[in-house]
């Protein structure tokens, strides 16, 4: 991790630099699921979703959660790479990004016990097989809740094809033109079930003590850091707490932080919740700031990105002066403004980043 050196610009447009990526600013469009895919398949939707942002001016673009398995789908209109037919839509994504000099991350999940499920406008709760749903797995047999899939509880051997199917989705993300992979163990997704013990009662060495409920991201790492170019940015999204009492919290994210610095890992995505429907989030402008800021004075050696109710420029940059983080995620925001960026540039007092062709829109 190396930070830009002091310039008279606002820190959120400064360049970053994450391994071999220099990230033209500290704006990242964070994965957000469109839920518009068929069969794992980018399209025409994804050409323009994400394109827009790239002409929008943002550092860095993470595509939203993309399955490692057809199983590892949270509905059955995710994106996909799992298979090597879905490596080419994915690229015309990532070679319109880089045509106009941006950068783009993937994002790769599995959903594990929340997979199965109805994109949020078309209902709730599991998807019937007769619907194109399909049987899930977990770490154990308990459902997230009563309108959600019973899970399979996982045998070592489902172990074992999970990771696999993570180091050959690095694989299928590089020849894709990927710049940056991020691992999604967060908001109750299978890598963050098997994190917390709200989800996680296994007996065997996956489940119990801290170490074993570690044990299959950091197996997961290792298989994406082997199988991703070494000097692309590998980055992990966690979320800090589970925001329930006996669950996943903030001292558990900082031990795991320090480890996941050791097995190859440049930056952590640091979100919050989804585990559990007994969770009490304490909501607020930037409200999980404060996790971005103890793994960044904890485990220094580490980029770190927060994300969450930053809604203007202007909160972004005092995040950054502050030293709370090295990079700001942004969903709604830019769904609701892709030109963010340059909206914030013109408040900051600096020069939007706007492409040669967009240079007439300027009053």
């Amino acid at each position: 991790m190396t930070q830009s050196s002091a310039s008279s610009s606002p820190l959120l447009l400064t360049p970053f630099k994450l391994q071999s990526l220099t990230l033209p600013n500290r704006v990242v469009v964070s994965p957000m699921c469109m839920y518009s895919a068929q069969n794992g398949l980018a399209n025409d939707f994804h050409l323009v979703h994400l394109g827009q942002f790239a002409l929008g001016g943002v550092g860095l673009i993470i595509s939203e959660a993309t399955a490692v398995s057809p199983e590892g789908r949270i509905s059955p209109e995710d994106l996909g790479l799992w298979d090597d037919a879905q490596i080419l839509p994915l690229g015309r994504v990532t070679d319109f990004v880089h045509a106009q000099g941006a950068l783009i991350g993937v994002q790769l999940a599995h959903a594990g016990r929340k997979a199965s499920t109805h994109a949020p406008w078309r209902g709730r709760g599991v998807v019937p097989v007769e619907q194109g749903g399909w049987t899930v797995i977990g770490p154990d047999a308990n459902p997230y809740n009563e309108l959600y899939p019973v899970p399979v509880a996982m045998s070592t051997d489902d172990i074992a094809r999970v990771t696999a199917d993570f180091a050959a989705a690095a694989r299928r993300a590089e020849v894709a033109g990927f710049d940056l992979v991020e691992i999604h163990a967060a908001h109750g997704y299978l890598l963050h079930q098997f994190l917390s013990p709200l989800a996680n009662t296994r007996t065997d060495a996956y489940g119990g003590s801290f170490d074993n409920r570690v044990r299959l991201l950091l197996e997961v790492v290792r298989a994406v850091r082997t199988n991703w170019p070494g000097h692309k940015p590998l980055m992990v999204r966690l979320s800090a707490t589970d925001w329930a009492p006996g669950g996943w919290d903030e001292q558990q994210t900082v031990e795991l932080a320090r480890r996941l610095r050791y097995e190859g890992v440049d930056a952590l995505d640091l979100s919050s919740g989804g585990l559990t429907p007994e969770q009490r989030i304490e909501v607020r402008p930037a409200y999980q700031a404060p996790f971005a800021a103890l793994v960044r004075r904890e485990a220094p050696e580490l980029g770190v990105m927060t994300v969450g109710m930053i809604d203007t420029p202007q909160l972004a940059e005092d995040l950054l002066q502050q030293g709370v983080a090295d990079l700001i995620a942004l969903a709604r925001p830019l769904l609701g403004d892709p030109h963010w960026v340059w909206k914030a540039a013109a408040e900051l007092g600096a020069e939007p980043p706007r492409p040669d062709v967009y240079g007439r829109g300027t009053r």
